[in-house]
């Protein structure tokens, strides 16, 4: 009989983590291993935490047990061992038994805190080398590594102390983070995350201290200095102690307003004596201004000759960037460490004829002491003698204005000690191993202490603004400010304010850029002279637009040529420096150089057509993002033009990239419609803002696509379109709604309705009617409003095909009217109808507005935590589609929620992150709603100072609008200090109204 067979059993795979930054858990590879009871898992975390140290039997059983222990207790050590070991299976020989005790030694295991600690030490490794946002996301990843409570649910105490530990580290890393947010600028989001810090760990005085910081720099003075009275009297009542001497110093800076609280090893080189020619350079420029941060590098590059076969250095960048400045400067920073001479020849590639490589080699030699009957003919000649001469020597060569690799190649050293500096209007391709320096225009300080040094400190001390004013029309661009600069230090009556002014006037300001024999529009006609017909042709064209910069698509519809024609065209535009690429795909002009193109004769017949091309392409591109972000939305049907022309995108996703990344073009170039005679382009353009509405409630774009919209509406009247009127006072109407001008908005949808019944444009018609019940809302005209909605919704059902799309959004709007009328019931129901339908239709981008004005409505209904739910979905949703304004709104919806559970922390907590989010959306109105609302929750954290500090700023921005609300807050102020004043210092809660905000938002 056979024995029987031992039984295969499967070796687990994957490498072991431990963790401890929470509850204790085990994993192998992705799953998770049992680690047992309670006791069990503190010997295993106790373990873990002494690093692979031995602890004693004493010690652990003082541990699990401290100084009560079972009867049984090495007994019971012994078990959880065995047992640990059981769970490691195949790395059961990490816990060892040795002198009496136990030690865990892991490995290449994977522990958190190991993580969370290697995190720690490369943030402050990055921070000791100035690179703050690396060690913010190191910070960051440390942070990500903890997982709730430390030691969860642990009994012992041992893991009460290691708890408090690591808790202490957690809130250490935790303050460093808002630090570093406060060193990156990062100062609504610091105030956010402070508020609710605070609020948990009141007495940590160093959260306090970067709470007053925070306010202080969001412009929060008032705030700031509130929250040290609080911290003061919470301490004094607490512990009865005074603010540590940083709070206290950090108050009286404040006070001080010091401008220092708003916040941002030279190489050794060895010297070389020996024969100092030739010496060719020309004069180092005496106002050599900015540029530290290349001159350093460029040097140091450059004396590292002696080690390398050959050392160039290739400069390029438009014309007037201060190309040739910078290479002399350079050179003669670094000819000390060239003793054998310097050598220089202007290529003359800017001038009508460009300087032959044979002709500059003769020239070369004869000044490096070769007599003219040993220099021989020929290009590859001269070539090899010039290396041969300079075989053993240190020279540096400076090839100013070249116009190729081809011109440039036969006149590089070729061997070590020697380096060569290359500038040029295009990029030198093709030669190995130079350090290639793309010059761009001053930083605005630079060009300030520029144009500060040609016309001298007196004049400039007394009219900065002008100043800055000046380098902004010269583009930053050194050679407009060196003829500025000049034409103003020639003229001893004119002011700054005066060439300003000559500067303003973009159509003039090339004929004033000029001072003796400095011209800048000769700078670039040298540069233009250079192209062939297609880069004229597209260089002329492109620049008509208003654009910030031009998508490759765009062009080509402009250009009305393939891609990879214009991608080649363009592509030689940047490599001769007219044009600069931004991101692949993207171009853009300087601005002078966009004035120069403008002012070009050539190509005049064809502009307008290029023109109307564009305003079709990007209509045609919104149209189609607004239907892939908005499925089920009818409204694009009734939009100007026809899909299919413009830039065609994968998704949901893609698209709105594109809206937001385009922004910056679609807006100004709206805005240049206005200046057109044509009527297409007029309608192009209103329905290109229509299709890009989501703009307006982005925030940062709001202001834009406002004046774009009113710009629009005032051409459409003067030009008698009175479709395109009526969609842009839609359209101004939606806006001002956002931004809190809520009778200019009710003017505007009267306006447009009036034209919607002449015009027949059913579209504004529906939206005017939305409009003007929105309007209506706001004034508590409530019948009025009813009555507006009503009628918007029996026209979309009394169509064949109802537009469900906009029976959800007007069915959304009613909810409120009834919601506010007391119907909740019902306002509940229209609310659900309203976000059943646009979750069947996908409207992603609406739902967020339905689901927001559900959480409204169940949060009125005494439904809060089904609201504040709905609410939670609105703002993952608003996020995700970049809304800010909604996303603004929608935390402070939920502050208010949880202010009516009593959870005044929560509240706070949102209502900061709510401001951080408006920013300057909404209006202040709104600001001063939310303020309103976050100093309720203060006082209900016994913040009172910060409490009126923000109802101070919340009054001045209702008293400056003529807001009603004016009243409760006074009312507040007023009921709090009495309060204050009879309870000695106690907050209280007499008068408190949650719903503070009842209009429409």
């Amino acid at each position: 009989m056979h024995p029987n067979p031992t039984p295969v059993t499967r070796r687990p795979t994957g490498a072991l983590r431990f963790a401890v930054l929470g509850p204790v858990r085990v994993w192998r590879g992705e799953e998770p291993l049992p680690t047992g009871s309670p006791q069990q898992r503190a010997l295993l975390a106790t373990l873990l935490l002494r690093g692979g140290r031995t602890a004693t039997a004493p010690e652990l059983v003082d541990a699990l047990w401290g100084d009560e222990p079972p009867d049984a207790a090495l007994a019971a050590l012994r078990t959880y061992a065995s047992r640990l070991r059981k769970v490691l299976g195949p790395d059961a020989d990490a816990l060892v038994s040795e002198s009496g005790g136990y030690a865990l030694r892991i490995g290449e295991a994977r522990f958190d805190v190991d993580v969370a600690t290697r995190h720690e030490a490369e943030a402050q490794e990055a921070l000791a080398g100035g690179r703050r946002a690396q060690a913010l996301a190191h910070v960051d990843r440390a942070l990500g590594v903890f997982d709730g409570e430390p030691l969860a649910g642990l009994p012992g105490p041992y893991a009460d102390s290691q708890r408090v530990r690591l808790e202490e580290w957690r809130l250490s890393l935790i303050e460093t983070r808002i630090g570093l947010h406060l060193d990156l600028g990062r100062h609504a989001e610091a105030v956010s995350e402070l508020t609710a810090q605070t609020a948990a760990h009141p007495l940590r005085e160093r959260l306090r201290e970067l709470l007053m910081l925070a306010l202080y720099r969001s412009g929060r003075q008032a705030e700031a200095l509130a929250v040290y009275a609080d911290t003061r009297r919470l301490l004094a009542d607490e512990l009865g102690v005074d603010p540590a001497p940083e709070l206290s110093e950090l108050q009286q800076r404040i006070l001080a307003a010091d401008p220092e609280l708003m916040g941002a090893n030279p190489s050794t080189e060895r010297t070389y004596t020996g024969p100092r020619v030739p010496t060719q350079l020309p004069a180092d420029v005496p106002d050599f201004t900015g540029r530290s941060e290349l001159v350093g590098p460029v040097v140091e590059h450059l004396a590292g000759a002696a080690a390398n076969v050959m050392t160039t250095v290739t400069v390029s960048g438009l014309g007037g960037v201060g190309k040739t400045t910078l290479a002399v400067h350079v050179a003669h920073v670094a000819r000390r460490h060239f003793p054998d001479g310097q050598l220089y020849v202007d290529l003359h590639d800017a001038g009508p004829v460009s300087a032959e490589p044979e002709a500059v080699l003769g020239s070369f030699l004869r000044a490096l002491g070769t007599p003219d009957s040993g220099i021989p003919d020929g290009v590859q000649e001269r070539a090899a003698l010039f290396r041969s001469t300079l075989e053993g020597r240190r020279v540096l060569v400076l090839l100013d204005n070249a116009r190729d690799a081809a011109q440039v190649r036969p006149l590089l050293p070729g061997t070590e000690g020697s380096a060569t500096i290359v500038t040029s209007r295009a990029r030198v391709a093709g030669i190995v191993g130079s350090l290639a320096v793309d010059l761009e225009v001053l930083e605005p300080d630079e060009a300030v202490r520029l144009f500060t040094r040609i016309v001298g400190e007196q004049r400039v001390d007394a009219e900065r603004g002008a100043v800055l004013d000046v380098v902004a029309a010269c583009g930053f661009l050194p050679l407009a400010i060196r003829i500025a600069g000049s034409r103003l230090a020639a003229r001893r009556t004119w002011t700054v304010s005066t060439l300003a002014r000559k500067l303003a006037d973009e159509r003039r300001r090339l004929d004033e850029l000029r001072s003796g024999d400095l011209a800048l529009r000769t700078t670039f006609d040298l540069g233009y002279g250079h192209l062939d017909p297609e880069s004229a042709r597209a260089f002329c064209l492109l620049g008509l637009s208003d654009g910030r910069d031009i998508r490759l698509e765009a062009a080509a519809a402009m250009l009305d040529r393939g891609l990879g024609e214009v991608e080649e065209v363009l592509e030689r535009l940047v490599d001769t420096s007219l044009l600069e690429s931004t991101t692949p795909g993207r171009y853009r002009y300087h601005d002078l150089l966009r004035s120069y193109a403008r002012e070009r004769p050539d190509y005049e017949a064809e502009r307008e057509a290029a023109l109307l091309r564009l305003y079709r392409f990007h209509l045609a591109s919104a149209r189609t993002a607004y239907a892939a972000t908005h499925p089920g939305d009818r409204s694009v049907e009734h939009l100007w033009g026809t899909e299919g022309e413009g830039t065609v995108f994968a998704g949901h996703r893609d698209a709105l990239d594109w809206l937001f990344d385009e922004a910056g073009n679609l807006l100004p170039v709206v805005e240049q419609a206005t200046a057109q005679s044509s009527g297409e382009v007029l309608r192009c353009a209103v329905d290109t803002l229509w299709a890009a509405r989501d703009l307006v409630e982005s925030g940062a774009w709001a202001r834009s696509w406002i004046r774009a919209a009113d710009a629009l509406a005032t051409a459409a009247q003067e030009r008698g379109e009175p479709v395109v009127e009526g969609r842009a006072r839609c359209l101004l109407g939606q806006a001002f709604v956002v931004e809190g001008r809520f009778e200019e908005a009710g003017a505007e949808a009267m306006r447009a309705e009036t034209l919607s019944r002449t015009t027949g444009d059913r579209l504004v018609h529906l939206q005017a009617l939305t409009l003007r019940g929105n309007a209506a809302h706001i004034r508590r005209a409530h019948e009025e409003a009813e009555r507006c909605f009503q009628e918007a919704l029996e026209a979309l059902r009394a169509e064949s095909d109802c537009d469900r799309h906009s029976e959800a959004t007007v069915l959304a709007s009613l909810a409120r009217v009834h919601n506010e009328t007391g119907a909740d019931e019902k306002a509940v129901d229209e609310a659900r109808r309203s976000v059943r339908i646009l979750r069947e239709l996908g409207a992603v981008s609406r739902l967020g507005n339905g689901l927001y004005v559900l959480g409204l409505v169940l949060g009125h209904a005494e439904r809060e935590d089904e609201g504040f739910e709905a609410l939670g979905e609105a703002l993952a949703l608003f996020g995700e589609g970049r809304q800010s304004f909604w996303e603004g709104m929608t935390l402070f919806r939920m502050a208010e929620n949880r202010l009516l559970r009593g959870s005044a922390a929560q509240a706070a907590h949102h209502a900061e992150r709510a401001l951080a989010a408006l920013g300057d959306a909404g209006g202040d109105w709104r600001r001063g709603t939310v303020l309103t609302l976050l100093g309720r929750a203060l006082r209900d954290l016994g913040h009172v100072e910060r409490a009126h500090a923000c109802w101070e700023e919340a009054l001045s921005l209702f008293d400056s609008s003529g807001a009603g609300e004016a009243a409760t807050v006074r009312a507040l102020l007023g009921a709090e200090t009495a309060e204050t004043a009879g309870t000695g210092g106690t907050a209280g809660t007499a008068g408190r109204s949650p719903r503070v905000l009842r209009r429409s938002g």
